[in-house]
């Protein structure tokens, strides 16, 4: 198995490709241990002194480490880490059902025409891009003209994000969607 690696616009994060399928729809986002019941390699991962946050995408892996360490430090072991548990055939995820918050989020069937647009070109025209730079992007509302987001993997504390969100996504949507008139970080 080889897996290459990807520098994200964030220092702190690190992007792997396995070569191979990590999840099979949607995203799971990591960001303590405490968090990561359900995933035996994110536990693993957590194990590795550093390692502050795990985000897994359909074909990559995104690592997140602390401040004070180095990648030329954490990588062999991260490396070495996603090879087994892949060669060994475990599960990324045990029960997807509580890891897939992002897509179970966008399918609802109660949203009012606008919250569907404003998902259906996050859908189309954000998540693609921002997964290739080792993330994702969670609608978590909209309201009073406000759309709310929560940026996931490198994207999450990422110098680049605030600008990311003002300049490309909220003006994209208000191109298209009349009825925005600001996109804000969530928490």
């Amino acid at each position: 198995m080889f897996i290459q690696t990807e520098q994200t616009p964030n220092p702190a994060t690190l992007k792997f490709l396995p070569g191979c399928p990590v999840l099979e729809g949607g995203t799971a986002f990591f960001e303590a241990k405490e968090a990561a019941s359900n995933s035996p390699l994110a536990l693993r991962l957590f194990e590795i002194e550093g390692v502050t946050g795990v985000f897994f995408g359909g074909d990559f892996i995104t690592i997140t480490k602390a401040e004070d360490k180095e990648w030329y430090i954490l990588k062999p072991s991260i490396l070495g880490t996603i090879m087994e548990h892949f060669t060994a055939g475990r599960p990324v995820i045990t029960d997807a059902s509580e890891a897939m918050s992002s897509h179970a989020e966008a399918s609802d069937e109660d949203d009012d025409e606008i919250v569907s647009q404003i998902k259906e070109l996050l859908d189309t025209r954000v998540r693609p891009a921002v997964a290739q730079d080792g993330g994702d992007i969670v609608f978590h509302g909209f309201e009073n003209g406000i759309v709310y987001l929560h940026m996931q993997g490198a994207c999450a504390g990422c110098p680049s994000s605030t600008a990311t969100l003002k300049m490309g996504i909220e003006n994209m949507l208000r191109h298209y969607i009349p009825e925005v008139s600001e996109v804000r970080a969530s928490a």
